[in-house]
């Protein structure tokens, strides 16, 4: 037996069907655009150290979580190769459409203009960071134009200074306020990505102006940024964490937006929701999540089921 403990990576279960009057879409996840994205380790791979290997494809993936209420996705594609890889499976799928951005620990990196973060560690390269963000930019304006069906988002764009850091806050200020003004000279909705970078990304909304759907994927904040987003009208996008035993802030903000700005995701295969934490994340396990915000509000599992679809269906018009 090996002397490491591992942590199970398998799949979690399947969860109990939603109601048919009940469906939901995961309204921000990266079945596709992440790689490797389906893959699980079984407790015999892990004990021999070996690499995970391929379980489910995103036909088997998007199935699995249609037998479970959840009807569609968007999947987000926010590095410059993973841009047409998420369009090219919204087009293949007529229950999925993509969300498109330059994430923001992406656009420090494009053209080479990050510093290293908090952490220390350097800064790693991909061949696609030769690309100005200029550029990377322009291809998420081309596409998000060509395919307009497809694309119903500009997302995930915003800040991050987890790793990054105070070195490169500004660089990733200028690359957020590209992709608001993308986001509004295109009518399109966008999703923020804010990681350790609440006021930074408040102050920037406030100061250039927000898209009139703005959306905080997989919202992290406290009570007190929840006020601010129900006095502007932005939404918010509940994930895993909201299930989480530490975050009693996250609940308390769904209490304060209350359903019609709350939305549902995955941001898969990250952010399992409890009991499942730490396994790959998927869309079929959206109930789970589903079942901690009805009981941070109160409410019967297939009301919020029901609220969070119809403000999705406000929000990107799916």
């Amino acid at each position: 037996m090996s002397k490491h403990k591992h942590r199970d990576r398998s799949w979690a279960p399947a969860p109990a069907p939603l109601p048919a009057d009940a469906q939901v879409i995961d309204n921000h996840t990266h079945v596709a655009s992440v790689v490797p994205f389906s893959r699980a380790m079984s407790h015999e791979a892990v004990e021999k150290g070996q690499d995970p290997v391929p379980v489910y494809s995103v036909d088997e993936l998007l199935d699995q979580a249609a037998a479970v209420g959840v009807s569609g996705v968007i999947d987000s594609g926010c590095e410059l190769p993973h841009l047409m890889t998420a369009v090219d499976m919204a087009r293949e799928h007529d229950n999925v459409h993509a969300a498109l951005a330059i994430h923001p620990n992406e656009s420090v990196r494009h053209g080479h203009r990050a510093v290293p973060g908090p952490d220390g560690l350097p800064v790693r390269y991909q061949p696609w960071h030769d690309t100005s963000f200029e550029d990377a930019l322009a291809e998420v304006e081309r596409l998000a134009r060509a395919y307009p069906r497809q694309v119903v988002a500009i997302g995930e764009t915003g800040m991050d200074l987890f790793r990054t850091g105070e070195g490169a806050k500004e660089i990733q200020r200028e690359a957020f306020r590209a992709h608001i003004a993308l986001a509004k000279e295109l009518g399109l909705p966008m999703q923020i990505h804010d990681r350790d970078a609440h006021r930074e990304v408040i102050e920037t909304l406030l100061a250039d102006g927000a898209p009139e759907r703005t959306v905080f994927h997989s919202y992290s904040g406290d009570a007190e940024m929840a006020e601010i987003c129900r006095e502007q009208g932005w939404y918010l996008s509940f994930s895993g964490t909201v299930s989480y035993k530490g975050n009693d802030g996250i609940r308390e903000s769904l209490r304060i937006v209350g359903l019609d700005h709350a939305m549902v995701e995955t941001d898969a295969p990250y952010l399992t929701p409890m009991p499942y934490r730490g396994r790959t994340n998927a869309p079929y396990l959206i109930p789970y999540t589903l079942q901690a915000m009805a009981d941070a509000l109160d409410l019967p599992l297939e009301e919020v089921a029901r609220g969070t679809r119809a403000t999705t269906r406000e929000v990107y018009g799916v």
